[in-house]
């Protein structure tokens, strides 16, 4: 007999709850780690901040070319994101402690996507933001390729929004294949919210997961931040938005 996965239901809605103070060792290892690494070794700088919701439960999604990713996202973004990052990472000497002050939590290879899923919910519920790599797994060429269907349905099943976000040249930094880092500029470009999918269908799913591919790959077209552009645009309609649907309220 298979089992079903219910929805759960809340008492109140994902826009109330708080957001979890960041711990001390997070904000030590964003502030003289993560800082000087981001901003003086890869020079990097962030566009879109003021498109961030800086309380309530969100689903992140990004692009994802180096494992240099995690920690930079969490860093650039101005709150605790946790991600969903294979446990062999942890084993990694530097980069798991880093990975998992910045809010990770490892899933087992071969845990099955149920359980991810739950585990993330959970995390929702106690109102952090998730991270997720949109295709899975690094791309060589840094870009939204093979997208999945994850953080729609992850999104869907809790009723918070997306926000596409696109890591310029990290694959360029440290890609598939590299042995050491390469001292490019990193930049960060922050899109705009993306609501939740309708339902858990598949359509819904795939055209939520087709708003955030489109958005992300537009974001990356446009390059590394220019010194004359604004980093705090206000909130915009972007390629790619989806028109608001009653399925959530998001923050």
């Amino acid at each position: 007999m298979k089992r079903v996965l219910r929805r759960r239901r809340r008492a109140d809605p994902p826009a109330l709850l708080s957001t979890p103070r960041p711990s001390l060792t997070y904000r030590l290892i964003s502030y003289l780690l993560v800082f000087p690494i981001y901003r003086l070794l890869f020079r990097g700088r962030t566009g879109g901040n003021a498109n961030v919701p800086l309380e309530g439960p969100l689903v992140v999604v990004a692009n994802h070319g180096s494992h240099l990713d995690p920690p930079l996202l969490g860093h650039a973004l101005g709150r605790p994101v946790a991600f969903m990052a294979k446990a062999e990472l942890f084993r990694v000497p530097l980069l798991g402690p880093i990975i998992r002050a910045c809010g990770a939590y490892p899933v087992a290879r071969g845990a099955s996507d149920r359980e991810a899923i739950r585990t993330a919910t959970d995390r929702l519920d106690e109102g952090w933001a998730i991270g997720v790599f949109i295709d899975g797994t690094r791309q060589s060429d840094g870009r939204v390729n093979d997208p999945q269907a994850g953080a729609a349905l992850l999104a869907a099943r809790a009723g918070v929004p997306l926000l596409p976000v696109a890591i310029v040249n990290s694959h360029r930094a440290l890609g598939t294949g590299s042995k050491r880092a390469r001292l490019v500029p990193v930049h960060i470009r922050i899109g705009t919210l993306i609501p939740p999918p309708a339902s858990r269908r598949r359509p819904d799913l795939d055209a939520a997961t087709a708003a955030c591919q489109q958005q992300i790959n537009a974001l990356l077209d446009q390059g590394l931040i220019r010194g004359s552009e604004p980093l705090l645009a206000p909130p915009a309609r972007a390629a790619g938005a989806l028109p608001p649907t009653n399925a959530g309220q998001g923050p």
